[in-house]
């Protein structure tokens, strides 16, 4: 399944939507699909927040296989940014020597099993694994 959505926060509802609709017909439990719904509100939300000067739509593709859900978030007309090479999150500092930024890239890397970037073109790829339980015949 695949849909675009245009540059807006008040488009989470349609992701959201999209997302729900996609877990009923796939049969995703919710131990599936509440972190792939929280990990793609938090991509979505900084392709809006940190690409300001796009007009173009983001594209959110999801699949499922037996072993596994993928999504695929494409961002179009941006600068690169890697988020498999953000540093790690000290969750056990204190607020004070907390360097402010990142914890929901850090949050997204502990919902899924893999996160893979591609950068061609101005167009920002992030795929994101998740293993789910086979399915029963």
């Amino acid at each position: 399944m695949e849909q675009t959505f245009t540059r807006n926060l008040d488009e989470l509802h349609r992701v959201f939507s999209f997302l729900d609709s996609f877990a009923e017909t796939s049969d995703l439990d919710m131990s599936v699909s509440l972190p792939v719904r929280l990990a793609v509100e938090e991509l979505f939300t900084n392709m809006v927040k940190y690409n300001k000067d796009s007009r173009a739509d983001i594209t959110l593709a999801v699949n499922r296989s037996d072993e596994s859900v993928t999504i695929v978030l494409t961002d179009f007309d941006t600068e690169p940014f890697d988020i498999t090479s953000t540093g790690e999150v000290d969750t056990t500092a204190s607020l004070e020597e907390r360097t402010p930024g990142g914890l929901g890239i850090h949050l997204v890397k502990r919902m899924v099993d893999e996160i893979h970037y591609r950068y061609k073109d101005r167009v920002s790829q992030i795929t994101l694994i998740k293993s789910v339980k086979p399915r029963h015949a």
